[in-house]
């Protein structure tokens, strides 16, 4: 990646003058931005500017209006929960950029890196799920938030093209059962929903998680946020199998702190919904646009599809049941 236009950018939002030095170093790990840490002469910040085209094999566009919304996410949640955002400085609204704090990966450690190590912490599972209850409470029946999100299509292509429709159009004998779920988190219109709430978004800092990439940030049903959080607890019991019964704990500790929290909704609608879309999502990361990058063996897939399968043609109500069926098909 060349450094110059973000060095640029930098300049011209006044935060670097002329004469001085900044030491840019680009970060890696996503796939929909172009990420650099910058060691300004006072400060060290992170610039981040949208891609049009994804950091895939696949052909995946998404519009780079999402910048802007990422933004406005990151103000509304940290009112919501103050400390769940990072702390933005500057923004560039025609390059589609924005600058916000640098968090050191020593004081706030990548969620994602501590699972991988088989870091099995409940306490902080639990932290997430109510800090993620807490955003959607917050903006749960507000229409003038939903009037600042007209971002049902940055949404779509980013999560149901590239997800749900990717495998109905891979397993046609599915899409009866997968088209309902598309128009489900379309329709369900109750709060802002991150969109990307996975552990490798989620920094374990000192005041609590910090939930970073709302890139896809729409109006929306808050189901969608919790399924997609809990699929990466499900999966990673495929990429460090010695802790599989730590992963099932922070399943039921993420699961149980959020649904102590709804009070915008009957808590069991909430669930029920979670636990339709969940095994849509579960097949997504193995045969969608993006699948995880983690689990390569043909037997580990196949054990997913299978699992992904079962609940999809006959669903369940209770997330409960939804973990019992994975646990079962591990062999627990």
């Amino acid at each position: 990646m060349d450094p110059e236009p973000m060095r640029l950018a930098i300049h011209s939002l006044g935060l670097l003058r002329d004469g001085e030095e900044a030491v840019l170093t680009p970060l890696t790990g996503g796939i929909a931005s172009d990420i650099w840490k910058v060691d300004l002469p006072c400060e060290t910040v992170c610039i981040k500017r949208a891609l049009h085209r994804l950091k895939v094999k696949a052909d995946w566009f998404v519009p780079i209006e999402r910048n802007l919304y990422e933004w406005l996410y990151y103000e509304i949640a940290d009112r919501a929960a103050p400390g769940s955002a990072p702390r933005l400085i500057a923004r560039d609204t025609e390059a589609y950029l924005f600058v916000m704090e640098y968090l050191e990966p020593a004081e706030y450690p990548l969620w994602k890196n501590q699972l991988r190590d088989g870091v099995t912490d409940a306490q902080f599972a639990a932290e997430v799920g109510r800090r993620l209850a807490t955003i959607h409470s917050y903006t749960a029946a507000r229409p003038e938030v939903g009037e600042q999100f007209p971002t049902d299509a940055i949404f779509y292509a980013s999560r149901m093209e590239s997800y749900l429709e990717a495998i109905a159009r891979r397993y046609p004998d599915l899409e009866p059962y997968i088209v309902p779920l598309i128009h489900a988190t379309m329709h369900t219109k109750h709060a802002l929903v991150h969109g990307d709430v996975s552990p490798k978004n989620i920094l374990n800092g000192p005041r609590g998680p910090v939930l970073l990439d709302p890139e896809c940030a729409f109006y929306g049903d808050p189901a969608f946020d919790l399924a997609f959080c809990l699929n990466h607890l499900m999966l990673k019991c495929l990429w460090t199998p010695a802790a599989r019964e730590g992963f099932f704990a922070l399943f039921r500790a993420l699961k149980d702190s959020y649904l102590s929290l709804v009070d915008w909704e009957p808590p069991d609608g909430l669930e029920a919904r979670t636990a339709r879309l969940l095994p849509g999502l579960f097949l997504a990361r193995i045969d969608g646009k993006s699948p995880v990058e983690y689990i390569t063996s043909d037997e580990d897939k196949e054990t997913v599809r299978r699992t992904a399968r079962r609940l999809l043609l006959h669903p369940v109500p209770r997330l409960r049941e939804v973990a019992d069926t994975w646990w079962q098909e591990l062999g627990g």
